[in-house]
């Protein structure tokens, strides 16, 4: 962009801003767009700029040299985006850079319609592929059901992992509720709840089989034996004899 073509682009800003141009800002504009055609896509980019509103109202729009220019390069690579370069067989470097070039010019200039969709993988895999698939035990992709399944029934499958995924069988702490304790409290009237589940429930989590009544029965009672004897060490140890008075012989 020469002077005098800057100054056709400050005249078209001046439809915007009511700016007054002069020979010293065209030279100003032509230095620093000395690289940027005065084209369509220039004057597209100053309307573009001035379509947009400021971030603030009472603020004046005043567009710059690097606001053309990028604003410009915008509007090219929108063009651009779907752009995929079709290759000559046999085509040497040469010619691919030339023709890729000149696609890419003609495309973000407008000189070429611009792509409207991306180009879509084709194809599939091969039966020999395929065969050696179900050879190995691929079963095809997942079926899908004609009717949905209802949803209590997908509820009834979902379960949470470990001992809250199962209902205790001690206390009937409901699935994700911890288990609670048998005596009641002004402030847990249903039971105070455990930081450990049940040991039932962790073996109902874990697939082994309950205990029954009798089993459970001679549980506490060995419980209850070897905290007994626990208690009578402890009370033994503590107990504190007298000293035996030894009288030497005279």
């Amino acid at each position: 962009m020469n002077a005098e073509e800057a100054a056709a682009l400050l005249a078209h800003c001046s439809g915007f801003d009511n700016r007054q141009p002069s020979l010293a800002a065209a030279k100003s504009w032509a230095a620093a767009l000395h690289d940027v055609p005065f084209d369509q896509d220039a004057r597209d980019a100053v309307a573009a700029y001035y379509t947009t509103p400021p971030q603030n109202p009472n603020e004046r729009l005043w567009i710059l040299p690097h606001h053309v220019r990028t604003l410009r390069t915008k509007l090219r690579n929108a063009r651009l985006e779907n752009f995929q370069y079709e290759p000559l067989p046999d085509e040497t470097t040469a010619e691919y850079l030339a023709r890729y070039r000149g696609q890419v010019k003609a495309i973000a200039s407008g000189a070429m319609p611009a792509p409207t969709g991306r180009l879509a993988l084709e194809g599939g895999p091969t039966k020999q592929f395929m065969d050696e698939l179900e050879a190995r035990g691929w079963e095809g992709n997942r079926t899908v059901p004609d009717e949905d399944e209802p949803a209590a029934e997908l509820v009834d499958t979902v379960r949470r992992s470990g001992p809250l995924g199962v209902v205790c069988p001690m206390c009937k702490a409901e699935i994700g509720f911890p288990c609670k304790s048998s005596h009641a409290t002004k402030k847990h009237p249903l039971g105070r709840p455990l930081a450990k589940p049940h040991t039932a429930r962790i073996r109902a989590a874990s697939g082994e089989p309950q205990q029954t009544p009798e089993q459970r029965a001679a549980e506490e009672q060995r419980i209850r034996e070897a905290s007994a004897r626990a208690l009578a060490r402890m009370q033994a140890e503590q107990e504190i004899h007298d000293a035996d008075i030894v009288e030497e012989a005279s």
